[in-house]
């Protein structure tokens, strides 16, 4: 089974291509094609509450392209979601639904809730239900965060901080007061005794960049090791000696900010990065939908 999964963020836009493949009755998902494009969406958005039209010209040529490559692959089943700059845009709407008319692609602007669904089915399968986690998204536009004991979902909440909004000066303290109180109250009946989860890609290259083995934990102080090395190069100096994508280089300290400031609050001293995100949930469940009793197949 062939499954593609678009994942329209503030910062990229990502697609990917599986074939779903069975072994051992474990699922595997074998990556055919994946292709970031950095539409950066959220400058924009963060700055005039529009797609400019320039941008969303691009947009739709880029869809177009994703469009043809599911296409070409014959791809069985595909999801698109947007995220956070695309739900915020004053024309987000008219624009998913120009690209339905015209090209005949389908996206889903999802809330944050949604979001985090998606996200944690592709995250479970790295956690212990014996233990407690907070679970830390950051996204370009927005921040969710998820909380896990025992297994299942305590709580959950959704917050308009993120690293293109950050790096653009367009998050606001009250919001960031906001984040902060929730976290101390939800988190302190598990004092001492929560691991952070980090997902996203400026926390996966904060993990590359700290050559820890795979799998291993990051501690509090290694994650403040990285952002100090990276924040003390220039914008040139992170692309040309980090080989750090352009639009990676300005928005991985203020991404790195928002993991350390909740980790802290969270008394959380190390972070677990299993590289997944939203595409991974996107796959899983476009699996389940495609495999379950209620499918067609």
């Amino acid at each position: 089974m062939k499954l593609a999964a678009i994942d329209i963020g503030s910062n990229a836009i990502r697609l990917q291509v599986t074939t779903a493949i069975h072994s051992d009755d474990k699922l595997n998902f074998k990556k055919l094609e994946y292709v970031r494009f950095p539409l950066r969406l959220g400058k924009d958005v963060f700055s005039t509450g529009s797609i400019s039209d320039t941008k969303a010209e691009k947009f739709k040529k880029l869809m177009h392209a994703f469009k043809l490559l599911i296409d070409l692959y014959e791809v069985d089943d595909y999801m698109a979601c947007a995220t956070s700059a695309m739900r915020e845009a004053d024309n987000g709407r008219s624009i998913v639904k120009e690209v339905l008319n015209d090209i005949g692609l389908t996206i889903d602007i999802i809330g944050g809730a949604k979001e985090a669904r998606l996200i944690h089915t592709a995250i479970s399968k790295f956690l212990d239900n014996s233990r407690n986690y907070l679970h830390i998204d950051v996204g370009g536009g927005s921040t969710e965060l998820n909380i896990f004991s025992d297994g299942k979902k305590s709580v959950a909440r959704s917050f308009k901080i993120g690293s293109v909004r950050r790096l653009e000066h367009h998050d606001s303290p009250d919001i960031w007061n906001e984040m902060e109180a929730w976290v101390l109250e939800k988190s302190k009946e598990y004092e001492g005794r929560i691991t952070a989860v980090g997902t996203g890609g400026n926390i996966n290259k904060i993990f590359d960049l700290s050559q820890k083995p795979v799998h291993e934990k990051m501690t509090l102080d290694e994650v403040i090791d990285v952002q100090k090395k990276v924040k003390a190069l220039s914008y040139e100096e992170r692309i040309a000696r980090l080989q750090l994508n352009p639009d990676r280089a300005d928005v991985i300290i203020p991404a790195s900010e928002i993991y350390l400031e909740v980790m802290k609050w969270a008394k959380a001293d190390s972070i677990i990065v299993p590289d997944v995100g939203l595409k991974d949930g996107m796959m899983q469940a476009l699996y389940d939908r495609n495999t379950g009793p209620d499918s067609q197949n």
